[in-house]
């Protein structure tokens, strides 16, 4: 047995022996090289492509089987002269006893220099859709002839072949240096590639941990955008589970290029991805993003992915300056107040498909505001925005832009124009002339609009404020329902508490046309009048409760366009208020004293008139408004006015009257006792100016005056000939003489 067992060993060693002596003598008398030209036609042959070797073939047989190629290059049969891929050099070796076994066991894999590249023509034909096809037969002319009659068909396959048992994959390590892919469509002009490519794996088996790292450089030319990547992780294949996972991913980069302007992104993302092909499903777990200042934590599912992908998932940011992001990144915000947007944070679920997306159960803070709701884009091809949000605060006027300098140089020069003015009237104390009345425009030409983007909007806001500052107006319990669609905006409902007030708005903006127009219906409710003016920069001429009803139109693009064809109407009561600076009683005294042929005794500096309702209907034609019925009650007098306001140049023109109603008491001044006979006298004043004046603007009408001069001239005419007279006098020249001193 043992003199067996050795001359098997023998035996053994000796077969051994004889196949490596085989092996070096035919890696060594036999040269691939000498036979190019067959392996050229049988790539040809079957795998349909053309195959070109300019550098050497390296070979080696047993116990691994190993190629090397260098300087070879792949085209399709239908381009022969036009390579898709080259390489420089393509080196593997298998062991030769597991492939009869249907095993791959594969030693260090290493590709170098790979260049594929792929083009789309301007038809829309990739270059790669060739791959393995056969050019089309040339048109020679002849026609296929059926089989003649008795002649036997071709027989059908009699039954098909089996499909091949899966083959294990084993490869040591898998290399690829200085690799490039390159894609162009010339449909559109677009480029995309990805150079210096370096990929390296760990050893390659089925449903084992796979280290893997992997760096390129991608770019794109519109716009020009340059990406440094880098992909650390392990991955994991289960080809019989149909199972694929990315454990432990780390991408990581920076972003360079036009959009930026110069700046530059760093960026980084990590998690644990998984695609499940049987399922149908892919998630991406333990999510951290990150993108210069901005931090992000999350998880995303998706399903569905044999049909319509549904995403869905969770994200929180951490809070981070948006402002100072967008800047990091070559971009601009509109002008704001210093400081804002530098406290941004946001937590929600979001639900996504390859056309929405939507983000649920928000909770976003922003500077000093908290919202919570729902915001959604149903389609980005529309752009169909959808929102529901609730807020405790917001300060609007922290977030728009600053006037223009047209519009800063139009509101300085007429503040200008309306001190002086002011001035001059106090110092007089309602001596002087009356101002001039306005003709300079106070309103801005700018654009004021975006047509272009207002006409395709699609949007429907549902928004709550517990307060909302607008234009410096603290909005209690502020609502905003709103829509948008086709060029046509409808504002259902802006409603809100203001001071002890409220006030109601709805209205349309029309941008279908060329000139964009609005329709707009305001309700006031008992809202200070001065809070209201200040908001707007304007110096408040009265005080008071304000009730407002009020339906306008306006057409145009501007400030200035949209006053110009202001028309509409409404009507207005102010309550329990004060003309500041504005002293009737003493106009009423220079009036008396003018009759009474005396002179006041002193001239009062400014002094306020208060009142117990004023009020009127305004009806506006092309941004001047008409008020025939304005009137005032003042304790033991009333007021009436009948004139126009000119919203174009913010001016007043009124003829008043002021009627004393029956108080005597004592006047601040000796000149002007009012007296029983002056008891239902109408007093004419002329009120002429900048409306921001109020009541200061007010002159006695000395026009007027004369009129009533002469009906008191002639009253106390009637009053001496009743008393020397009495019946004596025939009555039609009692009224004769009456008529003559009203003229």
């Amino acid at each position: 047995m043992k003199a067996f067992g050795k001359i098997l060993g023998l035996v053994l060693l000796g077969l051994l022996l004889i196949i490596v002596a085989l092996g070096f003598a035919l890696t060594h008398l036999f040269d691939p090289n000498d036979y190019k030209d067959e392996i050229r036609q049988i790539a040809r042959d079957k795998a349909h492509i053309e195959l070109t070797l300019n550098g050497d073939i390296g070979w080696s047989l047993f116990p691994w089987l190993g190629l090397e190629l260098h300087d070879a290059s792949v085209a399709t049969m239908v381009k022969p002269t036009e390579p898709f891929a080259d390489l420089q050099m393509l080196g593997l070796s298998v062991r030769v006893l597991p492939l009869l076994r249907r095993e791959v066991q594969m030693s260090d894999v290493r590709v170098e220099g790979l260049n594929l590249r792929l083009n789309r023509d301007k038809d829309g034909h990739g270059n790669w859709e060739d791959v393995g096809k056969l050019p089309a037969p040339a048109n020679t002319g002849a026609t296929s002839t059926p089989p003649a009659a008795g002649e036997p068909a071709p027989e059908a396959s009699v039954s098909a072949e089996k499909p091949p048992q899966p083959i294990r994959l084993d490869i040591d390590s898998l290399t690829v240096n200085n690799a490039r892919v390159e894609y162009t469509d010339e449909r559109t002009g677009k480029s995309f590639s990805a150079e210096s490519i370096q990929l390296s794996t760990g050893a390659v088996h089925d449903s084992v941990n796979i280290p893997l790292k992997l760096t390129a450089f991608l770019s794109a030319n519109q716009p020009a955008l340059r990406v440094r990547t880098e992909l650390n992780g392990e991955v994991r294949i289960a080809r019989a589970l149909q199972r694929y996972q990315l454990e432990d991913m780390k991408l990581s980069g920076e972003v360079t290029g036009d959009p930026l302007q110069g700046k530059t992104m760093t960026f980084s993302a990590q998690g644990q991805l998984v695609l499940d092909k049987a399922a149908n499903v892919a998630e991406w777990t333990g999510i951290k993003i990150s993108a210069n200042q901005l931090r992000a934590l999350g998880e995303l599912k998706v399903n569905d992915l044999d049909k319509t992908p549904q995403v869905s998932g969770g994200i929180s940011i951490a809070q981070f300056d948006l402002a100072k992001f967008v800047d990091s990144i070559g971009q601009k915000l509109p002008a704001m107040a210093e400081g804002s947007l530098s406290k941004v944070e946001l937590v929600s679920r979001l639900a996504a498909t390859p056309t929405s997306l939507a983000l649920d159960n928000i909770n976003l803070k922003v500077d000093d505001s908290t919202f919570s709701g729902r915001i959604a884009v149903e389609d980005f091809a529309k752009q169909s925005l959808r929102a529901a949000l609730k807020a405790d605060t917001f300060n609007v006027d922290r977030y728009l832009p600053p006037k223009s300098a047209e519009a800063s140089s139009t509101t300085q020069v007429r503040q200008a124009e309306v001190a002086s003015t002011e001035a001059d009237a106090m110092a007089g104390a309602g001596s002087t002339p009356l101002p001039p009345a306005p003709t300079k425009d106070a309103w801005s030409s700018d654009r004021l609009l975006p047509v272009e983007r207002l006409s395709k909007l699609d949007v429907d806001a549902d928004l709550t404020f517990g307060q909302l500052t607008l234009q410096k107006l603290p909005i209690h319990n502020a609502a905003l329902k709103a829509t948008g669609q086709g060029g046509l905006l409808t504002l259902a409902n802006l409603r809100g508490d203001l001071y002890e007030g409220n006030f109601e708005t709805t209205g349309t903006l029309d941008v279908r046309q060329p000139v964009p127009a609005l329709n707009l219906q305001t309700k006031i409710s008992r809202v200070p009048a001065e809070k209201i003016l200040e908001s707007q920069g304007k110096n408040p001429p009265v005080k008071g409760l304000v009730t407002l009803n009020s339906s306008l139109t306006g057409s145009g693009n501007s400030q200035k366009a949209l006053i110009d064809t202001l028309n509409g109407n409404a009507s207005f009561i102010i309550n329990n208020g004060v003309l500041l600076n504005a002293n009737l009683e003493q106009q009423l005294c220079k009036g008396i004293a003018t009759l009474n042929r005396k002179t006041l005794s002193g001239e009062p500096r400014g002094k306020d008139t208060p009142f117990q309702e004023l009020k009127g209907n305004l009806t506006l034609r092309n941004g001047v408004a008409s008020n025939p019925d304005l009137k005032v009650r003042i304790p033991g007098m009333t007021v009436n006015g009948d004139g126009d306001i000119d919203l174009r140049v913010l001016g007043m023109d009124y003829r008043v009257g002021i009627i004393v109603e029956g108080d005597t008491s004592a006047m601040p001044d000796p000149a002007c006792q009012v007296g029983d006979k002056f008891v239902g006298i109408e007093w004419p004043l002329r009120c002429r100016g900048p409306l921001e004046l109020g009541a200061k603007a007010c002159r006695l009408d000395n026009d007027r005056m004369g009129q009533v001069a002469a009906k008191q001239a002639g009253d106390r005419i009637s009053e001496k000939i009743e008393e020397k007279w009495g019946d004596k006098v025939d009555p039609k020249l009692k009224d004769a003489l009456k008529e003559m001193f009203k003229r």
